[in-house]
C-alpha cells in the first residue's frame, strides 16, 4: 500500500489523481490533502478518500470546510494551518510516501523543498518548481537520496523511454507540442487573438494559464526548461517537434540513431498511475490506444518566428539559472494580463523579452537558493507589472 498526500487536490491534476486511488483502493490511501479556494470540491475529496490531515489557501477558506463537514463527522483532528504552512503540514505528513505536487504557481515551492529534504518520492506536475529552482531542488534530491517523478505527460513519456537506459547512450530528447489552435495562423490573425479563443485548446482540456501557455508555445518552452533538470541533459540535446494529433508524447533519440517513442490515449489519468506506482505498472479501465484509428501522425517543426515563446525559454535557459525565474514571472504576468484584455496576444512574448532584457542589465545570472529564487522572482513580477501598466497608459 502506497500513502500519498495531494497538493492540489481540486485541480484537474489533483481531480484525476484521486480518479486513479480510487481505482486502486487496495494499493493507495490518501493520508493529506491541500486546495485552495474551491471549499465545495475539497469537501466531497475529504468525505470520500478520508485523510488524516486538510490544508487550504486561506484561513477562511478552511473555516469554510470545517462548517460544511459539521462537528458530528469525528474530522476534528484532520485540520491543518491554511496557506502555505498548510502545503508543508501535508507535505511533510510522516506516514506519506509519495507527495503529489499538483499545484500552479510558486506557492507550493517551499512545500516542495521540506519533501525533498524528508526524503519522499516527489511526483511532480508543477512546472514552477523546476523552471524557477530545478538547480535547487534536484541538489537537494541528490543530497537527500530523494526521488523525483514526471507526472507531465511528455516528461513522463520521456522518463518511460528512459527507464533502464544509460544517459550517455541518449543523443537527444524530443518533446511533442499539439501546436495550439493557432498553430496555422499567420502573424496579422495572431494580432487578433482574443482570450476565448486561445482558451479553446483543439486536444487537452487544461486551466486557463496553462491553454493560454500552450497557445503561445511557452508551455514548451517551460517544459525544455524541466526536461534539462529532470534528466541532466544540455539545452542543445532537448528538440521539440509539432505532433497536433498528440498520440506521441515525447521521443528519445539513442545514440546509434533508434528512436524510441511512447503513445498514449490523451487522458491524464495514464502518466499520474505511472507515477504513483512507478517502478511497478499497474492495470487500468482506460481504453486503449487504437492505432488503425489515429489515422495520419504529422510532425513539423515550430515557427518561433510566429511563436516567439520557446526561442525565448531556450534563450533564457542559456543565460544561467535566475534568467528561467526571469521568464516564468513575466509569462504568468503576461497571460494573466492578456487574460484581462490588457495585454495583446502578441504583448505576450514581447513583455517576456523586454522583462529578460531588464535582467540582463540588472545583473541578474544565477540563483544558489530558493531565498534568492524568490528575490528575482519578485524583482521580474514587478518588472513586468510596470510594464504591463506603461503600456496601457500607451493605449489610452
Amino acid at each position: 500500500m502506497k500513502r500519498i498526500s495531494i497538493l492540489g487536490s481540486t485541480g484537474s491534476i489533483g481531480c484525476s489523481a484521486l480518479d486513479v486511488v480510487a481505482s486502486h483502493p487496495d494499493r493507495l490511501k490518501v493520508v493529506g490533502l491541500a486546495a485552495g479556494t474551491n471549499v465545495n470540491g475539497f469537501v466531497q475529496q475529504v468525505r470520500q478518500f478520508k485523510p488524516q490531515l486538510v490544508a487550504m489557501g486561506s484561513p477562511r477558506s478552511m473555516e469554510e470546510v470545517k462548517e460544511a463537514l459539521g462537528s458530528g463527522t469525528n474530522l476534528g483532528e484532520i485540520f491543518g494551518p491554511s496557506g502555505s504552512e498548510g502545503l508543508e503540514a501535508v507535505a511533510l505528513h510522516p506516514d506519506a510516501d509519495i507527495v503529489l505536487c499538483a499545484t500552479s504557481g510558486t506557492a507550493a515551492l517551499q512545500a516542495v523543498l521540506a519533501a525533498i529534504r524528508a526524503g519522499k518520492t516527489i511526483a511532480l506536475a508543477n512546472k514552477e518548481v523546476l523552471v524557477m529552482a530545478g538547480a535547487v531542488m534536484m541538489e537537494e534530491a541528490r543530497i537527500h537520496d530523494a526521488t523525483i517523478l514526471p507526472v507531465d505527460s511528455e516528461h513522463n513519456a520521456i522518463h518511460q523511454c528512459l527507464h533502464g537506459r544509460a544517459v550517455r547512450d541518449v543523443k537527444r530528447l524530443i518533446l511533442t507540442a499539439s501546436g495550439g489552435p493557432f498553430r496555422d495562423w499567420s502573424v496579422d490573425k495572431l494580432r487578433g487573438v482574443r482570450p476565448d479563443e486561445a482558451l479553446n485548446h483543439p486536444t487537452w482540456n487544461m486551466g486557463p494559464k496553462i491553454t493560454v501557455d500552450s497557445s503561445t508555445l511557452m508551455n514548451k518552452g517551460l517544459e525544455v526548461i524541466e526536461a534539462r533538470w529532470l534528466f541532466d541533459i544540455g539545452p542543445d540535446r532537448i528538440d521539440v517537434v509539432v505532433h497536433p494529433q498528440s498520440v506521441v508524447h515525447s521521443f528519445v533519440e539513442l545514440c546509434d540513431g533508434s528512436m524510441i517513442a511512447q503513445l498514449g490515449v490523451t487522458d491524464m489519468r495514464l502518466p499520474i498511475q505511472y507515477a504513483l506506482s512507478y517502478p511497478d505498472r499497474w492495470e487500468t479501465q482506460l481504453p486503449s490506444l487504437d492505432l488503425t484509428a489515429c489515422g495520419r501522425l504529422e510532425f513539423s517543426q515550430p515557427d518561433v518566428s510566429r511563436f516567439p515563446c520557446l526561442d525565448l525559454a531556450y534563450r533564457a535557459l542559456q543565460g544561467g539559472s535566475a534568467p528561467p525565474v526571469i521568464l516564468n514571472a513575466a509569462n504568468e504576468i503576461s497571460v494573466e494580463a492578456f487574460l484581462a484584455g490588457r495585454l495583446s496576444f502578441l504583448g505576450i512574448p514581447s513583455l517576456i523579452e523586454q522583462t529578460l532584457e531588464g535582467g540582463e542589465r540588472e545583473g541578474w545570472s544565477e540563483v544558489e537558493s530558493l531565498a534568492a529564487v524568490i528575490e528575482v522572482d519578485a524583482w521580474a513580477r514587478r518588472f513586468s507589472r510596470g510594464l504591463v501598466s506603461r503600456i496601457e497608459s500607451k493605449e489610452r
